[in-house]
């Protein structure tokens, strides 16, 4: 079974996170956490998305959702803000406490992002962050640059997709390098929205049947040991986006996954 990997997109909906000269660390968060993903789930990682579109949900339900997903490791994408503008700049990573994989990952991914020019501020403990605090697995929270920032923010832009790069070759090199993926490449993922993961059948057949007959294409997997019920099974990510909005509209929690 794949490594799997709850991305989160920090902010979101009506809560747009730090703001600075009318950019929005919600668009920032979601355009990074959807490149990280990307070149996850390339390299053979199972990925989940606690969001995909611009929506809000508390940093409770995120922690949930990874919970019920039963995912391996939690990803929190961020921008920094400090009080005054342009007077600090830097990446840094946050963990419940420093110790663990959890540990391990946020020093890989701080390294890697120095590479790209960004001063390497370090790792800090958080344990009353929610998503750090209510998750069951390793979470690292990535502050990536200060969004009142303007060398940050110019290095956002230039080098976006260098940053998601560095972000996931920290993640898998730690991975790899406690034996918990294998170094050899996977591709071809497809993804799929899911609505639901179950212990009991009949709770899983009851929501499969409920989608059916509002004519969406669901199923259930039982891959895994749990019940999913889960909807479609689209090429691109923004087929699966399209699809999870239409859930989303008619009432269900969603988050999307993939697999090789």
């Amino acid at each position: 079974m794949p490594y799997s990997i709850m991305m989160d997109a920090g902010h979101g909906g009506r809560d747009p996170g730090a703001v600075y000269n009318g950019r929005q660390e919600k668009d920032d968060t979601l355009r990074l956490a959807l490149a990280v993903g990307e070149i996850l789930q390339d390299r053979g990682i199972d990925v989940e998305y606690t969001r995909t579109t611009d929506v809000y949900e508390t940093p409770y339900e995120k922690a949930m959702e990874a919970n019920q997903a039963g995912a391996d490791l939690f990803i929190s994408i961020h921008r920094n803000s400090f009080p005054t503008d342009n007077e600090v700049s830097g990446v840094e990573s946050l963990v419940y406490d420093l110790s663990g994989l959890k540990l391990e990952i946020a020093e890989a991914i701080n390294e890697e992002l120095a590479t790209v020019g960004f001063v390497d501020l370090g790792v800090k403990a958080r344990p009353n962050l929610v998503v750090l605090k209510r998750t069951r697995m390793p979470a690292v929270l990535v502050e990536a640059g200060f969004i009142n920032s303007d060398t940050d923010n110019m290095l956002f832009d230039q080098s976006f997709d260098d940053i998601a790069l560095a972000i996931a070759d920290g993640i898998l090199d730690t991975l790899q390098r406690n034996g918990l993926v294998e170094e050899s490449v996977q591709t071809g993922p497809d993804y799929r929205v899911q609505t639901g993961a179950f212990r009991s059948r009949a709770y899983a057949e009851r929501l499969r049947n409920e989608l059916l007959e509002q004519d969406f294409p669901a199923y259930i997997d039982d891959s895994d040991g749990f019940l999913r019920v889960q909807v479609g099974d689209f090429d691109s990510l923004d087929e699966a986006a399209d699809m999870e909005r239409r859930l989303k509209r008619a009432g269900y929690a969603t988050v999307i996954v993939s697999g090789v």
